[in-house]
């Protein structure tokens, strides 16, 4: 499995598990106050820290076992990969922020247009990863 595949594979499981601590925050604070909870800067501070470091140990864990690919450049095939997940990653996060301004129009609420907008940017993120995954495993 080439170095980037498995970076791929870290930063899904970083974004997956700091997304989740983060959403069940909100929730949880949400719930208490009735609405959405307007955004605060420890709980975002966390979500950063968390993610930060899981991506941090786990760089340094397949770096470890594989110095030489961690630091050789992208082939053409990978550079391929790289191009066409970004590619349709971006048009999943345009996709949210679209629906996310939508939903703004409906409901009027600040806080759920930054939650929305943050999480079309997780998802986007997310997605590029998930899909550099499958470009890997299947031919472009």
């Amino acid at each position: 499995m080439p170095f980037q595949e498995k970076s791929a594979w870290i930063m899904s499981l970083a974004l997956l598990l700091s997304g989740l601590i983060y959403s069940g925050a909100v929730v949880s604070i949400s719930k208490e106050l009735g609405h959405f909870a307007p955004p605060v800067l420890p709980v975002l501070v966390i979500f950063t820290v968390i993610l930060t470091v899981i991506a941090i140990i786990g760089h340094i864990f397949i770096a470890a076992f594989a110095p030489k690919d961690a630091n050789s450049p992208l082939d053409e095939r990978e550079q391929k990969i790289f191009d066409k997940a970004g590619k349709l990653s971006g048009y999943v996060f345009g996709c949210g922020v679209i629906l996310s301004l939508g939903l703004y129009i409906l409901t009027h609420d600040g806080n759920l247009l930054f939650y929305s907008v943050f999480g079309s940017l997780i998802l986007g993120q997310l997605s590029e990863y998930l899909i550099q995954i499958v470009l890997y495993r299947t031919a472009i």
